[in-house]
């Protein structure tokens, strides 16, 4: 994921409480349900030495009301100063986060956010399309368009042919409607396009996915066709969105494969790569780091002592004492701009953690304590 969404945190100084909590309200006992979780991560964050006034306005933002559909996760990250992150997701959070440290506890959410995908949905006929961007863990739209060519060229294309001369002469005016229709639907797809969203579901009529997916080949988009789905007022179709779930899911496997693949290929040829806390915590010095793999459980039991790693950057006040890796990596990615995904150890020869270098460098070692 892009720690770009870390960004507030750069210039936030610690101890930090990190609450990462089902806030969830749908069932029968939904009200008590959430208010006892909410109490928990008080009660943890309390028992920790969290001072009091900052575990009130973890409270206070856990506990305002979410006009969302379960299940719903909320991450807050607060210190002396207030809140310093909010973000809710469509997520079940089966293992809820806690914390009171010198650093914010991120990997939890890193694990989610690694799953997410940004998408634009085309859902498209002969007489136009619904064009949307989407991210997969957010369950409205971020931003639609609807294309609708007028009344009189939809009568082009819903008139019935009557034969002879003028058949020939429906068929070209609707034929021509459907190109132009395409056209305006390419052209909404592709402003999505330019601003980042590269993934493109395709879905509805299949001669007009055909249209459009022929003017997209030129473009950057990786366009994915769907079998299911038609245009639709209420977007109930329950079989357009089983296919949306599918494509997204073989998406995030693609995209970790194609991770842990490169990352393969760097330990084999033994070059632009760091595998281990130490040798990454020594690559982070170096601003080597583009992307940074972690193990999420197997880097929280490991230990990173950053007085072993002079110039590590994690942030004001981090006391140069041994602290959970996990915590103390991702801060070097959020404070160097480095990606962050999720690996298993054994794809990194059984480590908690690797990178993906920006460029090759021998190591120097870790420095004697």
């Amino acid at each position: 994921m892009d720690t770009s969404d870390f960004s507030k945190i750069k210039q936030a100084a610690g101890p930090f409480a990190t609450a990462f909590v089902d806030v969830s309200r749908a069932t029968e006992n939904g009200e008590h349900e959430h208010e006892l979780r909410v109490r928990a991560a008080a009660a943890q964050l309390s028992e920790q030495g969290a001072a009091e006034d900052v575990v009130e306005t973890v409270v206070r933002v856990l506990s305002a009301p979410l006009d969302r559909p379960a299940p719903v996760g909320r991450l807050v990250v607060a210190n002396a100063g207030g809140v310093v992150l909010d973000e809710v997701a469509t997520v079940r959070v089966d293992r809820p986060v806690a914390t009171w440290g010198p650093l914010p506890d991120l990997a939890a959410w890193v694990e989610h956010r690694d799953s997410t995908v940004s998408f634009v949905l085309a859902v498209v006929d002969h007489t136009g399309g619904d064009v949307a961007v989407h991210l997969s863990d957010v369950p409205t739209a971020l931003d639609a368009q609807r294309i609708q060519i007028d009344d009189e060229r939809v009568a082009d294309v819903t008139k019935v042919p009557v034969g002879g001369w003028a058949q020939k002469h429906y068929e070209v005016r609707s034929e021509n409607v459907w190109r132009d229709s395409a056209e305006e639907v390419v052209e909404a797809i592709t402003s999505y396009v330019r601003a980042g969203h590269r993934l493109v579901l395709l879905a509805g009529d299949p001669t007009s996915k055909g249209l459009v997916r022929e003017r997209l080949e030129s473009s950057t988009a990786e366009v994915v066709e769907l079998s299911s789905g038609q245009r639709a007022e209420d977007g109930g179709d329950a079989a357009l969105q089983q296919a949306i779930r599918e494509a997204l899911m073989q998406q995030v496997v693609q995209r970790r494969l194609g991770v842990v693949a490169e990352l393969k290929e760097r330990l084999g040829r033994g070059e632009a790569v760091a595998a281990g806390v130490e040798a990454v915590a020594d690559a982070f010095v170096r601003g080597q780091v583009d992307t940074l793999l972690l193990d999420p459980s197997r880097a929280a039991d490991a230990e990173l002592d950053p007085s072993r790693h002079e110039g590590l950057e994690l942030g004001e006040g981090v006391p140069q004492q041994p602290l959970r890796a996990d915590q103390a990596l991702i801060a070097a990615a959020v404070l160097t701009d480095a990606a962050v995904t999720v690996s298993p150890h054994q794809a990194m020869r059984g480590e908690p953690v690797a990178a993906l270098l920006r460029w090759d460098q021998p190591a120097v070692g870790t420095q004697d304590s």
